[in-house]
């Protein structure tokens, strides 16, 4: 069967690739550091496929018609979209999908439950682009992308994002595959995009943040962390870290924090984590 075998999570800022260089040596030297460690976690797993799940910033669905969840289900994707060009600073590149597993999942989703929507064509902004140009920079890996709403009311709380972690672990589990998978959160952490706060990073909310996934406590984190409080620490962006809520359904034990900045020149707070143990399968 398919397995999961690498779980992580990052900040996909459309500074980390389009103004880089515009950050303290300090902060580039700390993403780069932790960029590295992630992209050696995945060659020491032997991942062949990730699993990026990330927020659609209302790219490829309008505001009225916004699925909760997409699954990108194309042979090959291409991007980013062409809006992104310039800002992400990123040629276009193109990488392979897992048609049969993306399908596989939106099918099996629905017998769990689950309504998510499927898409050819995927437009890719931040979400998708930032991972893959620092993670899987040669596209060596396939991918499938799920994206998902973290803007559009009503917003889910993070214990839902969770709840459907736990569904596609057992979708996973239950695919005839030997494909090694990682599964990739982003977004987040505090910022609020386009909003009056546009500069403010709360710094105590990351940190507090970060702190519950090192103690490794899905309960509390899921507990206290709530819409409420991801929006006071920025309205409309915080939000994304329901990816990482995604994500942490994949794990046992705590996670690694490899570094953390309140970055104002990339925008957001900025974090990137790693979790050594992978949870049993469902």
């Amino acid at each position: 069967m398919s397995k999961v075998t690498a779980v992580m999570a990052m900040t996909h800022s459309p500074g980390l690739t389009g103004w880089f260089d515009a950050a303290p040596q300090e902060e580039q030297v700390m993403a780069l550091s932790a960029f590295e460690k992630m992209r050696h976690h995945l060659d020491e797993r032997r991942i062949d496929l990730l699993l990026l799940v990330g927020n659609d910033h209302l790219l490829n669905w309008p505001l009225s018609n916004t699925p909760e969840y997409t699954v990108g289900v194309d042979v090959q994707h291409v991007g980013p979209a062409d809006w992104y060009d310039d800002w992400l600073n990123l040629a276009k590149y193109q990488v392979d999908g897992h048609a049969p597993l993306a399908r596989f999942i939106v099918n099996q989703a629905a017998r769990h439950g689950l309504a998510m929507a499927h898409k050819r064509d995927m437009q890719f902004d931040d979400s998708v682009s930032v991972p893959l140009a620092h993670l899987n920079p040669g596209m060596g890996r396939a991918i499938i992308p799920i994206t998902m709403n973290c803007t559009v009311p009503p917003i889910p709380e993070l214990r839902r994002a969770y709840e459907v972690g736990l569904i596609l672990r057992r979708i996973i589990n239950e695919y005839q595959g030997n494909e090694r998978i990682a599964v990739v959160g982003t977004g987040g952490l505090s910022h609020e995009p386009g909003g009056p706060r546009y500069f403010f990073i709360d710094e105590a909310f990351d940190l507090w943040f970060l702190e519950l996934l090192a103690q490794g406590d899905h309960e509390k984190l899921l507990t206290e962390c709530t819409l409420e409080r991801m929006e006071e620490a920025g309205s409309g962006g915080t939000a994304e870290l329901l990816a990482w809520a995604l994500a942490l359904a994949f794990t046992k034990g705590s996670a690694d924090v490899l570094g953390y900045a309140p970055s104002q020149s990339w925008r957001s707070g900025t974090g990137f984590v790693i979790w050594p143990e992978m949870a049993e399968a469902a």
